[in-house]
C-alpha cells in the first residue's frame, strides 16, 4: 500500500438500477453491452456477489461498508414515511445517519477528488445530500425514480402522487441547490454521463489528486423510457416470450461458467392468488405484443446505459488514465419483478396513469408513457436464482458485478468467491493506503466497517475473500435471510413464502428449492441462532409486525387483473 497520491489509482464506480444478473452480454444476456463486456472480459466477473434486496439499502452498504440497518437505511425512504413500525427506529430512518463515515468523506480526507452524477436516494434534504456527505461536485436524483426525460404531466390539484408527480420539485440537486427545471433535451443516462465527464474534464491542471467518480445510473429502472432508435434494435427479439429467453440465457450461463452443467435453475414463480394464466402461449396476441414491447424498451435502456459507459471509458483511455483506474460495475439489486398494478395500494393510481399517460402499444417507451415489464421477464434477468428485487432469496440479492484493474493478478477470469457490496469500501481504503476510521470519525461515534478487503485475494496473497465463518444477514419489509458459508436460511412471509425459516445449501442448490431443515437440523439450529444475534445487533424490526404494515398481497380476482394500461 502507498500514500503517494501520484501513484494511487483513480476509482470509478458504476451502479446500474434494477439490472438483472444475466442481462449484460458477459453475464449471459442477449442485450448488446460491448462496453460492459469489455470491462468484464478484461477484468474479474463475480458469480457470487451480493447486494441488498432494494436500491437505497444497497447504496448505504456501498457508501459505508456496513449493513444497511447499521447505516440507517433498512428500508426505502418512501416506506419509512408510511410504515408505522419503522417510526423512531434507528435502523429504518431512510437516510444515512451521522453514525457512519461515508466512502466519499473518507476518500476526500485521504486525498481524492470526489465527484458524482446520478441517483442518490439516501436522503432528500440538503443536510442529507451528496455534497453534505463528502462529494465535492455532484448532480443527483435525490429520490428513487422518476421520468427519464424532462417531462411531467400537468396534474390537476389533489391528483399528484409518488408516481404521477406533475412536478420535479425536490427531486434533483445540482451541487448544493435544488433544481426547479431540467434542460429540454434531458435524458437521465445521457445527462448523468455528460455531467460526470464535465467534472473530470474541468479539474484544474495543478490538481494532482487521484479521482473518485461515482456514476449511479437511474437506468434500467422503470418507467421503461428510451429513444425509439434504441428500442427498434430489439424489434421482434422477444416475441417468443420469457420462457424461451430464459432457456437461452441459462444455456449461455452454463457455457460461460456461471452455472454448473448439472445445477438446476429456479422455476418461474407466479404472483400469488393471480387467477389469470401467465404462460406465454396462453396469453392473447395483444397481451403478448405489449409484453414483448416492454422488454424491447428495457433492452434499449440497458444498451443506452452501456453506450454511455463507453463514453466514460473512452475518456479515460484518451487521457491515459484507464489502466490506472479501478473500475467497478454492478447492479444495486435483482431485476424489478413486482406487478405493481396488482397491489391494492396501486389500484388507486390506475385512473391517474390512464388520464395522464399514453400507454398505447406504439407509444410505449416515449416520455409520456409509463410502464414496467412484470415478474416473468424479471425472472429471466435473475436466472438461475429464485425471485427478484425486494426478496431476500438469491434473485433479489445476487447481482452481476465486475472489477477491472490491470495491476491485479486475476484479470480475465470469473471469480466464484462469495463477496458483498460492503467489501468495496475496505478494498479501496487498503489500495489507497487510507486508514480505516475505527469507531470514531471527526469527533463522533461511527459504526465499524463490516466488509472484507479484496486486496490480498486480488494480489494472490489469499485464496479467499471471506471464510466459512462469515455471517451476513438481510432483511427488507419482513423478508429475512442469513448466510454462513454456503448455507443460507430464508424466512419469507405469506403469501410468497411459508412464514417459517427454510435452510438451503447454495453449493448444490442455487435455486433455493430443497429445504434442508429436517435433513440437517444442527445446521438449521446454528443459523437460526445466528439470526437472533444478528437481528439484535442490527436493530431489525420483528417480521410479523412489518408484514402487517406492508401488505403487497393482491386481491383474489376471479378473472385476473383488471385491464390497466401499463
Amino acid at each position: 500500500m502507498t500514500t503517494d497520491s501520484a501513484k494511487r489509482p483513480n476509482i470509478l464506480i458504476i451502479l446500474a438500477d434494477d439490472l438483472g444478473f444475466s442481462d449484460p452480454g458477459c453475464f449471459g444476456g442477449e442485450i448488446r453491452t460491448p462496453n460492459i463486456d469489455r470491462l468484464g472480459y478484461e477484468g474479474v466477473r463475480f458469480s457470487d456477489f451480493h447486494a441488498s434486496p432494494a436500491c437505497s439499502p444497497t447504496r448505504s452498504m456501498l457508501m459505508r461498508g456496513t449493513s444497511a440497518h447499521l447505516a440507517g437505511v433498512g428500508t426505502l425512504p418512501e416506506f419509512e414515511k408510511t410504515m408505522t413500525e419503522y417510526q423512531n427506529q434507528n435502523s429504518y430512518v431512510g437516510h444515512l445517519h451521522d453514525s457512519i463515515a461515508t466512502m466519499p468523506e473518507l476518500l476526500r480526507d485521504g486525498g481524492y477528488h470526489t465527484v458524482m452524477a446520478g441517483k442518490w436516494h439516501l436522503g432528500t434534504t440538503k443536510q442529507q445530500s451528496p455534497i453534505a456527505r463528502g462529494f465535492e461536485k455532484a448532480f443527483a436524483l435525490m429520490v428513487g425514480g422518476g421520468n427519464h426525460y424532462a417531462w411531467e404531466p400537468t396534474v390537476e390539484p389533489g391528483e399528484a402522487n409518488i408516481m404521477v408527480r406533475g412536478s420535479i420539485e425536490g427531486m434533483y440537486m445540482d451541487e448544493d441547490a435544488f433544481v426547479d427545471k431540467l434542460p429540454g433535451d434531458y435524458y437521465s443516462s445521457n445527462f448523468f454521463t455528460d455531467r460526470l465527464l464535465k467534472y473530470l474534464k474541468e479539474r484544474p491542471a495543478d490538481d494532482e489528486r487521484p479521482f473518485f467518480a461515482y456514476l449511479p445510473f437511474q437506468a434500467p429502472h422503470f418507467p421503461l423510457q428510451v429513444d425509439k432508435a434504441w428500442v427498434e434494435k430489439y424489434r421482434g427479439r422477444y416475441d417468443a416470450g420469457p420462457e424461451v429467453l430464459k432457456e437461452e440465457r441459462l444455456a449461455r450461463l452454463r457455457e460461460l461458467g456461471f452455472l454448473p452443467q448439472d445445477m438446476p435453475a429456479a422455476p418461474f414463480y407466479a404472483y400469488p392468488q393471480r387467477k389469470s394464466n401467465q404462460d406465454w402461449e396462453k396469453r392473447d396476441d395483444v397481451a403478448r405484443a405489449r409484453s414483448a414491447r416492454k422488454m424491447e424498451c428495457y433492452a434499449g435502456l440497458v444498451e443506452n446505459m452501456d453506450w454511455n459507459i463507453g463514453r466514460v471509458v473512452a475518456h479515460l483511455e484518451a487521457t491515459g488514465e484507464l489502466d490506472n483506474t479501478i473500475v467497478f460495475f454492478m447492479s444495486d439489486n435483482g431485476a424489478e419483478g413486482s406487478i405493481l398494478e396488482a397491489a391494492p395500494p396501486m389500484r388507486n393510481l390506475a385512473a391517474g396513469f390512464a388520464k395522464y399517460y399514453d400507454n398505447s402499444l406504439e407509444n410505449l417507451g416515449n416520455p409520456d408513457s409509463y410502464c414496467w415489464y412484470g415478474n416473468r421477464w424479471a425472472q429471466v434477468g435473475t436466472a438461475p436464482s429464485k425471485l427478484y428485487k425486494f426478496f431476500s432469496h438469491q434473485g433479489g440479492i445476487r447481482v452481476c458485478s465486475l472489477v477491472r484493474y490491470p495491476q491485479w493478478l486475476k484479470q480475465g477470469t470469473i471469480s466464484h468467491e462469495y463477496c458483498t457490496i460492503m467489501d468495496i469500501l475496505p478494498t479501496l481504503l487498503d489500495v489507497a493506503g487510507i486508514p480505516r476510521p475505527g469507531t470514531t470519525y471527526r469527533g463522533r461515534d461511527v459504526e465499524p466497517i463490516l466488509g472484507r478487503s479484496w486486496l490480498d485475494y486480488m494480489t494472490g496473497k489469499a485464496q479467499h475473500i471471506h471464510d466459512d465463518d462469515t455471517v451476513t444477514g438481510w432483511e427488507f419489509i419482513g423478508r429475512q435471510a442469513l448466510r454462513k458459508g454456503s448455507y443460507k436460511i430464508v424466512r419469507c412471509p405469506i403469501p410468497w413464502g411459508t412464514g417459517h425459516w427454510e435452510l438451503f445449501n447454495l453449493a448444490v442448490d442455487m435455486a433455493e428449492e430443497v429445504d434442508l431443515k429436517d435433513v440437517e437440523p444442527a445446521k438449521y439450529k446454528e443459523l437460526v441462532e445466528e439470526w437472533g444475534h444478528y437481528a439484535r445487533k442490527h436493530g431489525i424490526v420483528d417480521c410479523k409486525k412489518v408484514e402487517t404494515a406492508f401488505d403487497l398481497q393482491i386481491e383474489d380476482l376471479e378473472d385476473g387483473l383488471p385491464e390497466i394500461p401499463f
